[in-house]
């Protein structure tokens, strides 16, 4: 008997650094059968995490190079896997769940959908948030940090937006999966944004609205008004996105306030300080964190630095000045991996599985 193309799917993509748990019900062979037809589950299912040409792809695995090639397009085109520039042509690689095939269909997320991935995050997805080092970092919302402490380029939102060539923002996938199963938050949606080292990468996108610098960085200041938290892959170098987060619907900050899960983030290398003969105990910091990090002793406020993520949300609320964030002890800072590849690296060390291209 031929085995379960989506069963194969999931095995492979749970073999990846990411994690695809599996559950018991067959959730997440649902949740890919909504996406990939049989063939494509199988085709998907022995793509390398290395970029391949469609005539490598054959030769490795059998088939006609110009079917195949056909057939890998079509699949690039609707988010299910990567297709990137290669030698000899365009190449495709297979991309994790969680960052990747779910973020990609964001603009064809339905009701169906977002139902099959909220059964799915329920029964399995928190396994995944639990694995380290964790998929996202927090990135300080910009002029929070003490103006004496010196800030690396990765830890920057401004520099992350400067260093890139081009700009595009689209809904959130993760608001939108919410409100699809009838459990909206008021955060605004327009706030998921993209970046490209190729100028003018998102002018033709039918889906993504490209920005002029000027209109990311307001953006970015108009996601940490509303209070949401900045947050990257977690790695120095090749940030192509910025999500702007929330508890109540971000698949990954949710982990923290659903399932009780500490560590679902990287928080910054920055924790909150309060200045006691400013802080007049208003209050206005507590409401806006959504970590739970911030309490009142008397008429001040307190930091508690283990849940505080350093992300500086609380300090824009702070109409006192009495707020802001300084540098974490050395030893209570992770090292940020300096690219994907190196996170993919440590990711799997720390899972026990081997590095599989």
């Amino acid at each position: 008997m031929t085995e379960n193309p989506y069963k194969l799917l999931a095995e492979r993509l749970d073999a990846l650094p990411n994690g695809f748990p599996p559950t018991d019900d067959g959730a997440e062979l649902r949740l890919l059968a909504k996406l990939f037809t049989p063939e494509e589950a199988a085709l998907a299912a022995q793509l390398r995490l290395t970029i391949e040409t469609p005539a490598q792809i054959a030769a490795r695995i059998g088939g006609d190079a110009d079917a195949l090639a056909k057939q890998l397009k079509s699949m690039a085109r609707r988010g299910l896997i990567a297709a990137e520039r290669a030698e000899g042509g365009l190449g495709f690689r297979l991309m994790p769940f969680i960052v990747g095939i779910y973020e990609m269909q964001f603009s064809t997320l339905d009701a169906e959908l977002a139902r099959l991935f909220e059964e799915y995050y329920q029964r399995a997805f928190g396994k995944a948030l639990t694995m380290q080092p964790p998929v996202h970092r927090v990135i300080p919302v910009g002029k929070t940090v003490q103006n004496d402490v010196e800030v690396q380029p990765y830890e920057s939102v401004v520099e992350i937006i400067n260093s890139a060539k081009a700009w595009g923002v689209v809904d959130c996938i993760c608001r939108k999966q919410k409100a699809l199963i009838g459990d909206p938050c008021e955060h605004p949606l327009d706030v998921c944004m993209t970046m490209s080292q190729i100028p003018d990468a998102f002018a033709s996108s039918p889906t993504i609205r490209a920005l002029t610098r000027e209109e990311a960085l307001a953006t970015l200041r108009r996601a940490a008004e509303a209070g949401l938290v900045h947050s990257v892959s977690n790695n120095q170098e090749g940030l192509w996105y910025i999500c702007n987060c929330c508890t109540c619907s971000c698949g990954i900050l949710r982990g923290m306030k659903e399932l009780g899960i500490a560590n679902v983030i990287a928080r910054s290398a920055f924790v909150n300080r309060v200045d006691d003969a400013l802080c007049i105990g208003c209050e206005a910091c507590l409401e806006r964190c959504q970590f739970g990090a911030l309490t009142m002793e008397g008429k001040s406020a307190r930091v508690n630095d283990t849940r505080c993520v350093g992300c500086g949300v609380c300090v824009l609320a702070c109409d006192q000045g009495a707020l802001q964030l300084v540098r974490r002890p050395a030893e209570q800072v992770l090292p940020v991996p300096r690219t994907e590849s190196d996170w993919r690296v440590v990711r799997a060390a720390a899972r026990g599985i081997p590095l599989d291209a």
